[in-house]
């Protein structure tokens, strides 16, 4: 190539570079011809006036400073003054001696190489340099040309930590070893700290182990630690049956809080009778809140199926104590969780007869039936058991006594939510028509859920249960009153139609006294009434009994002492507070005590020997002076 147009001239190199870092000469004794060595090694000097410069052509300058690498002639890579990226990392500059016009050097060093002022003039006006398309006269002022930028790394967070996994599976940079039993886990003490709360205390604290090259994990799981140690790294875990209950105990030392979330939600989808209360167990001393209220719920929704399993035999008597105090257990009746406690006691029957009269104390004795309890009187694991003969007595008691109930209320005397039964509510109005719906109530859940339909709409009907079966009588459509009669069976969840009752009837009152279901007056759609039917369900047919002496539409009714009450109502021309007393024996109707106030549409109850009037209007509903009693009489 022609000298005009050099391929590479070393000479012009270092007069721009000079130009760019504006470099003055340095005093042989400066500090950074002390600290760079042979990088600042003065060539020839001239003088103009007093002063001397540093010629910068003289310099013996390393290619590799200015980013520029010839590897068929120089390598600078191990230069231990000037460390260089490899040769893909740093751009080449091309340096020619074309269209550089403008490059003015403003405070060029006075130098005296032997040219003349205009040659070097003209030399320097003639070089260009070029990176990826842009040349140097581009740029007069390197402040002119810089701004401000954010850069984001996409993926960084990943890559680093793909790049730690690599260093801790070669073991490479490792500054700490953990030990557990027999295998020893290298690591590094930033990630264990950046991802477990109990390494990060541990390392940042002034404790014997932020020294320690070696940290003992005193009772944990070999195959776990590494398996978490692991995470930590790639954030990646496999949990499996066989190995889940070691890395949650794990977890929970270490406070990996995402890991014993995954893990309590894996061991809330393997819950089974069979191993329910080994997880509750589990849960509970691991400290695991939620997974321990999932666990215990589900022991009780299945309390039938879970006493039949080997768990419940092996549980110790304080867990045994916990369940029988509990009021949730889905149970039928009583009975059933004091079979489960004699079960539990002949499994070992040496070591837990002195445990039993303690669990007998949280069976609710007093709701068994009476010959149950005079069984258990002449069982030998009672009989000389003094403690358990006082509990016995305490029962009978309760049943010899009715009058001195109230007086007699103890825990033991409460029943557990699943035995009383489930609360029904049935039809109502829907906005401006009736509601054909049925919901229920568990006390046990405390949850309304819908159940049936009704077969047609209904309004202003009764309601009671007679064998465990929903049965809705008469009431009206929105155009007729009816007489029709469904039944609904909560065991199959199907409805079936009874027979229907003799006379059409809404507004009226129905209970269940001594077996046969009792509908008393209401109105016919024409007159109010005072005819009574009786349902019976042997004979599966409607019946009159003795009428009321007065018309009572809207009447509440309820059943004391053997007797049917019917309470307040309208007779058509007001709101009433008598009150009329039926008994089935004599077929007789008797007037009782009278209210205080009248009541149309009042709710009746019974409470302990006594009777409750609640609610109701004092006046036909269609009187706009009608409003809502919110007194309470009995």
């Amino acid at each position: 190539m022609s000298g005009s147009r050099k391929e590479f001239d070393v000479k012009q190199i270092l007069k721009i570079r000079w130009r760019w870092f504006g470099h003055q000469a340095s005093s042989p004794n400066s500090t950074i011809d002390s600290q760079q060595g042979d990088f600042w090694n003065r060539g020839q000097t001239g003088t103009n006036g007093d002063r001397k410069f540093l010629d910068p052509c003289s310099l013996q300058l390393p290619l590799a400073s200015i980013g520029y690498r010839r590897s068929s002639q120089l390598d600078f890579q191990n230069s231990p003054s000037w460390p260089m990226a490899s040769t893909s990392e740093v751009p080449a500059f091309e340096f020619t001696t074309e269209d550089c016009e403008g490059a003015h050097w403003l405070d060029r060093p006075e130098v005296d190489d032997g040219t003349s002022e205009e040659e070097n003039e003209s030399d320097t006006s003639s070089c260009r340099t070029s990176n990826s398309s842009q040349t140097l006269s581009s740029c007069h002022n390197m402040e002119s040309c810089s701004s401000d930028e954010f850069f984001q790394a996409l993926n960084h967070a990943e890559q680093t930590f793909k790049k730690m996994e690599n260093y801790l599976r070669h073991k490479q940079l490792c500054d700490v070893v953990l030990v557990a039993g027999d295998r020893r886990i290298p690591a590094h003490r930033l990630v264990l700290s950046a991802v477990s709360d109990y390494f990060a205390a541990m390392f940042t604290n002034d404790v014997r182990e932020a020294r320690q090259e070696e940290i003992k994990m005193e009772g944990v799981e070999p195959n776990s630690l590494w398996a978490l140690v692991q995470y930590a790294y790639t954030g990646r875990l496999e949990l499996k049956e066989d190995n889940i209950e070691c890395l949650l105990s794990t977890a929970c030392l270490l406070q990996l809080s995402q890991v014993v979330e995954a893990c309590c939600k894996f061991l809330m989808k393997q819950l089974h009778p069979s191993n329910c209360l080994g997880i509750r167990s589990f849960a509970d001393a691991q400290g695991c809140t939620d997974l321990h209220k999932v666990a215990h719920n589900y022991t009780m929704e299945h309390f039938m199926e879970v006493i039949r399993n080997q768990e419940f035999v092996l549980l110790p008597a304080s867990e045994i104590a916990k369940l029988l105090a509990s009021d949730d257990m889905n149970i039928p009746n009583e009975e059933t969780i004091l079979n489960a406690l004699l079960t539990w006691v002949r499994h070992d029957l040496e070591q837990r007869r002195k445990d039993l009269s303690k669990l007998l104390a949280y069976i609710r004795l007093p709701l068994l039936a009476p010959q149950f309890l005079a069984d258990m009187e002449n069982n030998v694991l009672f009989r000389d058991d003094i403690e358990c003969q006082k509990l016995i007595m305490e029962a009978m008691k309760y049943h010899l006594l009715p009058e001195r109930r109230p007086m007699l209320q103890s825990p033991r005397t409460k029943p557990r939510k699943s035995t009383v039964g489930t609360l029904f509510a049935v039809g109502g109005m829907d906005s401006t028509k009736g509601a054909t719906s049925i919901e229920k109530y568990d006390l046990r859940t405390n949850m309304w859920t819908p159940v049936a339909n009704m077969n047609g709409r209904r309004l202003q009907f009764g309601v009671a249960v007679l064998d465990d079966k929903l049965y809705v009588v008469g009431g009206r459509d929105g155009l007729k009153t009816l007489n029709t009669v469904e039944c609904y069976n909560p065991k199959t969840k199907t409805w079936s139609v009874m027979p229907p009752m003799s006379t059409h009837r809404h507004g009226l009152g129905v209970a269940v006294l001594e077996g046969p279901m009792y509908a008393v007056g209401g109105h016919d759609g024409w007159s109010y009434l005072n005819t009574v039917e009786r349902w019976d369900p042997q004979a599966r047919q409607w019946n009159f009994v003795a009428s009321m002496s007065t018309p009572r539409s809207t009447v509440g009714v309820a059943v004391l002492s053997g007797k049917l009450y019917a309470v307040g109502g309208r007779d058509g021309s007001s709101c009433l507070k008598s009150v009329e007393c039926f008994d089935p024996h004599t077929n007789k109707w008797t007037l009782c005590a009278q209210m205080s106030k009248r009541r149309g549409g009042v709710g009746v109850t019974t409470w302990n020997g006594l009777l409750y009037a609640i609610g109701g209007h004092d006046a036909p509903a269609s009187n706009l002076t009608s409003r809502l009693s919110d007194c309470v009489e009995r």
